[in-house]
């Protein structure tokens, strides 16, 4: 693929933040569109889909931080000069055509191809159908700023495939893929896993965990779980799970108190066979299963364990590696915790909220990723690059 300038890449940059910016109305009348035929039952996806003045500021926001970052393209990795006279550099390099698969949120059509773009990387859009009308203006846009600076816009492609297109385009794309972002529940996950032909980048589920530990900070604990709980139900780092040591002081009365502030916002509650001898009035947890489950709702388990040891492995049996937090005051138990819990981010006495691009100092991300190959975390603009060698020689041979 044709390297373009930073220079370039910047001005395509500055012309849609301009472009945003000038045409808010343009895109608050595409988005109502898709409110207005949008389904309401799910609230999660409802909330992810809503475009206003706010977000249309963290739009413009997330290409202008992108604009200031430098260019990751071309960066050198590392330069040996061998004893054979070879010299052997190693620099970052794009990935070529990038296809991310998302639900709803209309502002990954600016994230993801904001990142994408300045990475120098062609990005397919293939955003769900219940906000169309909000990217195909969005993706206007992108165009707009290309042309503005003369160049093709397939750097930026919106796909309008329903499922059975987007299979048969992930058997056969029609022309090269080199990665595959699904940003979604595991379903999507396991239906591009099946069907794709190329390297596929999980951004997996949530499920989050939080753990309080006996020798924690009791008001503390309650501040930090109702803000990953109840703060924004649809985002991936919301909170699912709670596991509560048996030996916290005072544990009867926290566990009443803690059920009672989460009613009190709205949450309803499972409990294991533990808590239930002091929740007596909440639902057992019906089914193992229901520990691996992502709710997306204003719903939570509430479980306890007898030792640290007991919270990592259920954490790590059950979670979506995505965020685990600790609540202790206790520095070693905090260490096992985070180096043993299995997760992209992990958390001392802090709200798993915080696990995004933009909170984590990384800027505007394409996803979270859950794999190990080749980033795990934010995806952002320095991890939408690959590597290559430049070899240079004079005339050498291998004997």
């Amino acid at each position: 693929m044709k390297l373009i300038t930073t220079d370039i890449k910047n001005k395509v940059l500055e012309s849609m933040a301009r472009i945003l910016d000038d045409n808010r109305t343009e895109l608050l009348e595409a988005n109502k569109k898709d409110l207005d035929l949008f389904n309401k039952d799910d609230h999660a996806l409802y909330e992810r889909l809503i475009v206003d003045d706010k977000k249309i500021e963290e739009m413009i926001g997330a290409v202008k931080k992108v604009h200031s970052q430098e260019d990751p393209v071309g960066k050198e990795i590392s330069n040996e000069d061998l004893p054979n006279g070879l010299k052997v550099l190693n620099k970052t390099a794009p990935f070529g055509t990038i296809m991310i698969i998302y639900e709803s949120r209309p502002d990954v059509t600016v994230e993801a191809a904001v990142l994408a773009f300045k990475a120098n990387n062609k990005i397919l859009l293939k955003g769900g159908k219940e906000a169309l009308h909000s990217n195909t203006a969005l993706v206007d846009f992108w165009h707009r700023a290309l042309k503005e600076n003369g160049l093709s816009t397939d750097y930026i492609q919106l796909l309008n495939m329903n499922r059975q297109e987007t299979q048969a385009f992930l058997k056969n794309p029609g022309q090269k893929l080199d990665l595959i972002v699904p940003r979604g529940g595991e379903r999507l996950i396991a239906f591009v896993k099946e069907h794709a032909k190329c390297a596929v980048l999980v951004s997996g589920r949530g499920n989050n965990f939080l753990y309080v530990d006996k020798q924690s900070n009791w008001e503390m604990s309650l501040k930090v779980i109702l803000n990953a709980k109840t703060t924004k139900i649809s985002a991936c780092n919301a909170l699912d799970k709670i596991l509560i040591h048996i030996d916290l002081d005072d544990y009867h009365q926290k566990m009443v108190d803690l059920a009672n502030m989460l009613k009190a916002n709205g949450v309803s509650l499972l409990v294991d066979e533990e808590a239930k001898r002091v929740l007596q009035d909440e639902p057992l947890i019906p089914a193992a299963s229901v520990w691996k489950e992502e709710f997306l709702a204003l719903k939570c388990c509430i479980g306890t364990v007898s030792k640290t040891e007991e919270a990592i492995e259920t954490i790590n049996e059950h979670s979506g590696g995505h965020s685990a937090t600790i609540m202790t005051k206790n520095k070693e138990t905090a260490k096992l915790f985070m180096e043993q819990v299995d997760c992209a981010a992990v958390y001392q006495n802090a709200s798993t909220r915080f696990t995004d691009g933009g909170q984590m100092g990384v800027g505007a991300e394409l996803a979270i990723s859950t794999d190990k190959l080749h980033h795990r975390g934010p995806l952002g603009l320095n991890e939408l690059v690959t590597n290559k060698y430049y070899i240079f020689g004079e005339g050498q041979i291998r004997e």
